[in-house]
């Protein structure tokens, strides 16, 4: 797919182009019918001249004809007149033989001369027009016109001019705009793109810095407006404006969540209370203590969710800091494998780490670090049949940490991998055990966000019915920066 910037200058080429096209076609033209127009007067000038020229002559000499060698010819001293002509002359008599031909036409073919005998044949009014007289003159344009005074010894006066030499100046207009049109376009075109480039430079920052707003965190951010009023200078202020608007937007709902979070904690923790005392009063029927444990688990994960919804709702708002310290990271996976352990057990699982012999120190958050480990140790034990294995890895290199949560579980269906960090997006149910309970969807959402609040990223490796592997790579300087 080409650019704008390609197919702006493709148009503003084809725009010139054509522009210069039909502007030396006009010119053309024009200059063709000037030049028309100046042959018909000069046939019209120098007929007039003829005809005049034999009237006076007549009425000086007394007659314009002689014989010589027993034809009837033009009389020398007349004749004499239509030598200096360069143009086809050709005088007849009464009967249409000729009287006289100039140099030029008697240089013609016979067959030509022919012809312009034919248009000389006596007449009483005058007759315009063209004429193709022979390949080599090509078209002519002729005027015949009669002799007053003299139409018993001269039919008529003939005079043509051919159109090849006066067309000289058109066809050399027309051959210099072949010529210049293809340098024309060549320079048009390195021009013009020059020029678009220049002209996009703007809209190329503003493309450049629309990608980098790619999330709700970014809308802060505003673009340069450039100087002027032009459609530029528009498009940045209505971006702006848009911005603006869905900063608010963002705004206000993250509010809402992180304030409607805040204040369930506190009815939910009231409930929870609650349930726990009277599942502990011994003068409660028991009867009611299993409808008690289901409404204990309920609150239990519906605390779970407000907790998960008031951390992410922080987090989007700037406000979820990292208690950034030294810490040891062999401990956090030990601790995470031993939670893990627990689950398995009862699972019919085998939880099983590999971790190096030295300290592995990196400046993080052990509270959301743990966290993470959780999240995806948790998620392990869950989607995987009993008797597989979940195993943990903690790698140390030079400039970043690798943790690395394996299982052997049923894995993820490849259309699902692009969805699983969506927030309240959740596979099918039956990948988990039977009477495991569904998860909130935020558990792997909180877990990308902990990794890239590190300044780390998390990935995710999964075939159907091979199991699944999670990775987390956390630089050893980036959490450093997060820090409070």
């Amino acid at each position: 797919m080409t650019t704008f910037r390609l197919r702006l200058t493709f148009w503003y080429s084809l725009a010139l182009g054509a522009t210069i096209l039909v502007f030396g076609a006009t010119l053309y033209l024009d200059r063709r019918v000037s030049s028309v127009r100046e042959v018909d007067q000069r046939v019209v000038l120098e007929a007039d001249l003829s005809a005049g020229w034999l009237a006076e002559s007549r009425r000086v000499l007394g007659q314009l004809t002689t014989t010589i060698q027993g034809q009837l010819t033009l009389d020398p001293n007349v004749s004499a007149f239509f030598e200096g002509f360069r143009d086809y002359i050709v005088i007849t008599g009464p009967d249409g033989q000729p009287l006289f031909l100039s140099v030029e036409a008697r240089a013609l073919p016979s067959e030509a001369i022919v012809q312009l005998l034919e248009l000389a044949a006596p007449t009483a009014t005058r007759r315009q027009g063209s004429v193709s007289i022979n390949p080599a003159v090509g078209s002519a344009r002729y005027l015949v016109v009669p002799v007053p005074g003299a139409r018993d010894e001269v039919g008529a006066v003939l005079v043509a001019v051919g159109m090849s030499s006066v067309l000289f100046g058109p066809g050399a207009l027309l051959r210099s705009i072949a010529l210049s049109l293809p340098i024309i376009l060549l320079g048009s075109v390195l021009l013009g793109y020059i020029l678009a480039g220049r002209a996009l430079r703007q809209l190329e920052s503003m493309i450049t810095e629309l990608e980098a707003i790619s999330d709700g965190r970014s809308l802060h951010r505003r673009l340069a407006v450039p100087q002027g009023n032009d459609e530029m200078a528009r498009l940045a202020l209505a971006a702006n404006r848009t911005f603006a608007r869905l900063e608010r937007s963002f705004d206000a709902l993250h509010h809402f969540i992180a304030d409607a979070s805040h204040e369930l904690k506190t009815p939910l923790m009231v409930l929870r209370a609650g349930v726990e005392r009277a599942l502990t009063n011994p003068r409660n029927p028991p009867e009611n203590l299993e409808a008690l444990d289901t409404t204990l688990a309920e609150i239990n994960q519906m605390t779970e969710l407000v907790e998960n919804l008031l951390t992410l709702a922080r987090a989007d708002e700037g406000r979820a800091q990292l208690a950034v310290e030294p810490c040891d990271l062999r401990e956090l996976v030990s601790e995470a494998a031993e939670t893990a352990g627990i689950l398995a057990e009862e699972a019919g699982l085998t939880v099983s780490t590999e971790i190096p012999d030295s300290p592995v120190a990196l400046s993080a958050d052990k509270a959301r670090i743990r966290q993470l480990l959780l999240n995806l140790a948790t998620n392990a034990v869950k989607y995987t049949p009993a008797g597989g294995t979940v195993r943990l890895e903690l790698t140390d290199q030079p400039d970043q940490v690798v943790l690395v949560v394996r299982d052997s579980g049923i894995g993820i269906a490849p259309g699902d991998l692009p969805h699983i960090f969506r927030r309240f997006w959740r596979g099918d149910p039956a990948r988990s055990r039977a009477g495991q309970p569904t998860g909130s969807g935020l558990g792997l959402a909180i877990t990308q966000w902990i990794a890239e609040a590190h300044g780390g990223s998390i990935d995710v490796q999964s075939r159907p019915g091979r199991g699944t592997a999670f990775t987390v790579t956390l630089p050893r300087t980036a959490a450093a920066a997060e820090s409070p």
